[in-house]
């Protein structure tokens, strides 16, 4: 009997790649139990790779929610994609997440491509099965399986948890044997600060829908912990322009009030305490090609 039979512990790092929006970060909250990705409608929510822990008996399976794979046209995209196989290389095993409402599109299949090159058998999850007829399902399913990429195939409700239950058992079997990487209960390995910006980023994205795309970044500037245990937090969103801070402020303040509502009230949840917060909106022109807030948001500089 070995000493993983007898009681041992297994560890691992298993990354999730996927197109935009394919329900990574909702598949990553699924597998944890608790929300350590913010999700949102718009695409390329994710930005650095963010690591989910889960325990399912004996192992301890770090996730990593890495930012969707597309076909980048700046250097922020190009800095995204690059954290993101990054993200695969690194990893014990790697999950492929596919929309299969969406089905094989073009994006997929270039990763498809990379992932032939790579020569690396990985694991595929099918999400969002609940919309789609059985009969497409499984004539997707057999596409993808004449592939020969793919070690195990699993279909999913990242939403419902459908189907998820199976696929954390069956990742948790691959992990090697060794000891645990973080405290058993802990969650998710990244600092409280940048989960607390990343939080102000989802709210200022549902609040603001279309009007601002993807022209915003939050840092948390300053974290101080009270006497009296509560937390007072300061923030800045960064916006390109002039027309965009108007945008974010609201007429008479009311967006940057109600998107300051919301975070606080979620990261009270998070932190079981009160929380005082304060947000500032800067215009800092062209932030997306500035080194200083690449390595803020926990990503790596591209150059050329």
């Amino acid at each position: 009997m070995s000493e993983t039979e007898a009681g041992g512990t297994r560890a691992g790092f298993v990354a999730i790649i996927g197109a935009p929006n394919a329900g990574k970060s909702t598949l990553l909250n699924q597998l944890v139990g608790s929300k350590v990705a913010i999700v949102t409608h718009k695409v390329q929510t994710t930005r650095a790779r963010i690591r989910g822990i889960a325990i399912e008996g004996n192992a301890q399976i770090v996730f990593v929610d890495t930012p969707g794979i597309f076909k980048p046209k700046r250097r922020l995209d190009r800095a995204m994609v690059d954290a993101a196989w990054g993200g695969a290389k690194d990893s014990d095993q790697v999950l492929l997440l596919i929309d299969i409402q969406k089905g094989i599109t073009e994006e997929v299949r270039a990763i498809l491509k990379s992932l032939e090159d790579s020569q690396r058998k990985v694991l595929l999850a099918l999400n969002k099965i609940d919309g789609v007829p059985h009969a497409k399902l499984l004539e997707m399913a057999q596409e993808l399986n004449e592939t020969g990429l793919f070690s195990d195939i699993f279909m999913i409700s990242a939403l419902t948890g459908d189907g998820v239950g199976d696929l954390r058992r069956h990742v948790a079997a691959l992990m090697p044997e060794g000891p645990w990487l973080y405290p058993e209960d802990q969650i998710a390995d990244v600092p409280m600060r940048s989960l607390a910006a990343e939080i102000t980023r989802e709210k200022a994205y549902l609040r603001l829908h279309d009007e601002l795309p993807y022209a915003l970044t939050v840092e948390t500037e300053s974290w101080e912990e009270k006497k009296d245990g509560s937390i007072r937090i300061q923030q800045v969103i960064y916006v390109e322009r002039d027309s965009q801070k108007k945008i974010v402020l609201g007429k008479g303040g009311q967006s940057i009030k109600t998107i300051g509502q919301l975070a606080r009230e979620e990261m009270q949840e998070l932190l079981e305490t009160k929380v005082h917060l304060f947000l500032f909106v800067k215009v800092r022109e062209n932030w997306g090609n500035d080194r200083e807030r690449f390595g803020a948001m926990g990503l790596d500089f591209p150059t050329g």
